[in-house]
């Protein structure tokens, strides 16, 4: 019965694709058992939105979440004979703003609807880091600037996009060598940013204890090879593992995330160095397709399976409602509105070869 803890529609991710019943539909035809609904978190400013929502205000991707709770609530109900629906939100962990309105989302009635967070960090100082490579790599400059001294005012963050109008995407100084298409920073240059994204990250861990951190090395994604050099980088490394602790200390899942395989990465997130470090600490793993719509459903999940294999995850983690809790259960988080349970020999499941017939018969 593996199951997925990150997923999006189309009908309320303008980066996704199809409408959320259709990626519903499609999980249960794989074969999944439990699958969480977890459109992104409301963003609350202008620059915080993306080229394809130029025609989108904040407040209208508040009323979209909004619609997305009520819709798949109704959708939860329609097929509760056939899969395990969960309803979440993925972080959109920018400015403080974020978290202050994600706090007041979650103690609000609407709130009420919310099983769990999936807790991920996109962007750096204000800037996506996984919209495209070269907005990242203004994310990367900005981190790696000369700090203010005593005498001179913080830098401001920057934004993604030219709130204009009309609004487009922030390009930056194209006269700057960094900044140029193809630039790969110096690891000296990594650094810094490496460090402002798991500050970030710890940051949303002790505010929010997110029940399921998502992509926890999404920092990497455009340098993947970096993944084996972190821990001969102490001042980043030793982020990592207290980020790690803290997760591990209220009892939260770490994502074993497939998106990772579709970007180009051999391995999973987390890749293979910080899997290694969550199970020396007996940290918990979860599976999450983090799929766009419906082509994206169980997407590199057998390739996903064998990473994990390789690697002796012995254990996976899934989670379920509170009020289904059995013996053996575990807690999660401050929010108490779900409980982890433990699958053993989960790489035997049969589940595994429906999942091949499945997409065999998908092409």
């Amino acid at each position: 019965m593996p199951h997925s803890h990150h997923s999006h529609s189309g009908q309320f991710c303008r980066h996704a694709k199809d409408n959320l019943e259709d990626v519903i539909v499609e999980a249960i035809r794989q074969g999944f058992e439990v699958f969480g609904l977890s459109e992104h978190a409301p963003r609350y400013r202008l620059e915080d939105l993306f080229p394809e929502e130029a025609d989108l205000t904040p407040t209208d991707l508040l009323e979209a979440y909004h619609s997305f709770l009520a819709i798949a609530s109704s959708l939860r109900e329609k097929y509760s004979s056939r899969i395990h629906l969960l309803i979440s939100l993925e972080t959109d962990y920018i400015t403080p703003l974020d978290s202050l309105n994600l706090a007041s989302l979650l103690a609000s009635t609407r709130g009420d609807a919310i099983d769990y967070i999936v807790g991920s960090v996109h962007h750096v100082r204000g800037i996506s880091i996984d919209f495209d490579r070269n907005t990242w790599l203004r994310a990367v400059h900005l981190c790696s600037r000369r700090p203010p001294s005593q005498e001179e005012e913080e830098e401001e963050d920057g934004r993604t996009m030219d709130p204009g109008p009309p609004p487009k995407l922030e390009l930056g100084d194209q006269s700057i060598t960094c900044l140029r298409e193809g630039y790969v920073p110096t690891e000296e240059e990594l650094i810094p940013f490496l460090e402002k994204y798991f500050d970030s990250q710890f940051d949303l861990i002790k505010k929010h204890q997110p029940e399921v951190l998502g992509h926890i090395d999404l920092c990497l994604l455009w340098v993947p090879e970096i993944s084996k050099k972190l821990q001969a980088m102490p001042s980043v490394w030793a982020r990592v593992e207290r980020n790690v602790r803290a997760v591990i200390e209220y009892g939260g899942l770490f994502e074993a995330n497939a998106a990772a395989f579709r970007k180009g990465w051999e391995t999973s997130y987390p890749s293979k160095d910080i899997l290694q470090l969550i199970l020396s600490l007996k940290g918990r793993i979860c599976l999450s397709d983090d799929s766009h719509g419906v082509s994206y459903v169980g997407l590199n999940y057998l390739k996903l399976r064998d990473y994990l294999a390789g690697a002796d995850v012995a254990t996976i983690w899934y989670l379920v409602p509170t009020d289904q809790r059995v013996n053996g259960d575990e807690d999660v988080g401050n929010r108490r509105r779900v409980v982890a349970r433990r699958m053993e020999a989960w790489n035997d499941h049969p589940f595994w070869k429906k999942l091949e017939i499945a997409q065999e018969a998908k092409t």
